[in-house]
């Protein structure tokens, strides 16, 4: 998704600095617990990599064991929320969560209805032997769940295979989630490797599409309605009508940003910060993924760069989502970095001279990492071997810069 919304009179260096202050990366805020940051600065996506550690500990110098402790305690959980897809929320957002990601599953059991023959009522009857199946405690892993329910979930043969169903127990699985009468809990604690159990559980779900535009244009505001659509996954009259009822003001008239009245007074007073302030992110950190609009956050020349280890022609600015881990100053993307898990380091590339202050945020994040996570995955698929060619073109690009 790219836009190019922004009006002639707020310079796109006040409104980079703006985004990086509301998401919480111009500064950290020691003290602060990992709901408080979630609360504030939106919810983190969680695709089995290192995204909601390095987030956390961006903003708030948040440890892995407390981020840990706190999913253990459930002040935090991942959830099923905005699209369907999974999100590390606060425990003052998990009813909306479930609220907003309910269709997802709803549509996934009208596909099998429609093209494997699937009813409800087996589904429904399915939903009711897991939650018998997990009443006597847990968390049990989907194998063992299988078992216990043994005929009430069927496998869906060649057919189902083809579309990533092999048996009925994934629908029951996604329903059950959306419905907060089950929760998906990391089997090790830990959020970046995805092998799971489920457990039983009593979560309330409510909340309306309102509710999450304003708690969207209070992380990522200003925003366009198509940034709010892409986020939410609404249709175009459900997210007008949502942003229209949140009370969303344009930033300044005719400009497609819209900015919550109660942020006016302060954007309008904001002023950019003088002094950089790096943090290192992961791609899919919230900064880009709230709205999706990669270009926003590129100077024109870092966005004609070269894609790391990518085909030839093809160049940063023209991607929807980064391909490596991100290194930001005041909401600017200002390099890109990986993690050699062999020589135990963070390779980087800056689009900027390197300063002592850049230095130290490598060596404080490249700790981080080594000491406490052991990797720096971006998602549940990405290895050291797959990354591999994308941290030889970093660090060759990197030492070609510093020749030069």
């Amino acid at each position: 998704m790219q836009h190019d919304p922004r009006p002639e009179t707020v310079g796109i260096e006040k409104l980079r600095a703006w985004w990086s202050h509301r998401q919480w990366l111009d500064r950290q805020h020691p003290g602060a617990s990992a709901a408080e940051v979630l609360a504030a600065t939106g919810w983190a996506r969680s695709v089995g990599g290192a995204a909601p550690y390095l987030g956390l500990f961006a903003r708030a110098g948040l440890g892995r064991a407390a981020v840990d402790a706190a999913v253990a305690g459930l002040q935090v959980h991942e959830l099923p929320s905005a699209r369907g897809c999974t999100y590390l929320l606060p425990a003052a957002d998990f009813a909306l969560g479930l609220a907003v990601g309910a269709a997802a599953p709803e549509g996934e059991l009208a596909a099998a209805a429609k093209h494997l023959g699937v009813s409800r009522d087996e589904v429904e009857q399915l939903c009711l032997a897991i939650e018998r199946v997990l009443s006597d405690g847990g968390p049990l892993d989907p194998t063992t769940i299988r078992e216990a329910v043994g005929d009430a979930a069927r496998p869906l043969g060649e057919a189902g295979r083809k579309r990533g169903l092999a048996t009925t127990l994934p629908l029951a699985l996604g329903l059950m989630q959306s419905r907060g009468r089950i929760r998906r809990v990391p089997v090790n604690g830990r959020l970046d490797q995805q092998r799971y159990g489920y457990i039983g559980w009593d979560q309330p779900v409510a909340g309306s599409a309102v509710d999450l535009a304003r708690r969207y244009l209070s992380w990522a505001g200003p925003a366009t309605l198509g940034h709010f659509r892409w986020f939410s996954g609404f249709t175009a009259a459900t997210a007008r009508r949502a942003v229209a009822e949140a009370g969303a003001v344009p930033l300044e008239p005719g400009s497609e940003l819209l900015l919550l009245p109660e942020l006016a007074e302060e954007f309008a007073e904001f002023e950019a910060p003088t002094e950089p302030h790096y943090t290192l992110l992961a791609g899919i950190d919230g900064i880009h993924l709230l709205h999706r609009d990669l270009s926003r956050l590129l100077d024109p020349a870092d966005a004609a760069r070269p894609l790391p280890a990518g085909r030839t022609g093809r160049t940063f600015g023209g991607e929807a989502d980064p391909q490596t881990h991100l290194v930001l100053d005041r909401g600017r993307i200002v390099g890109l970095w990986e993690y050699d898990t062999e020589r135990a380091e963070i390779v980087h590339l800056s689009f900027v001279p390197p300063d002592d202050a850049l230095r130290e945020a490598v060596a404080r994040t490249e700790a981080f990492v080594r000491d406490e996570l052991g990797d720096a995955r971006g998602f549940s698929l990405d290895s050291p071997r797959s990354r591999a060619p994308r941290i030889a073109a970093l660090r060759a690009a990197a030492a070609a810069g510093t020749a030069g």
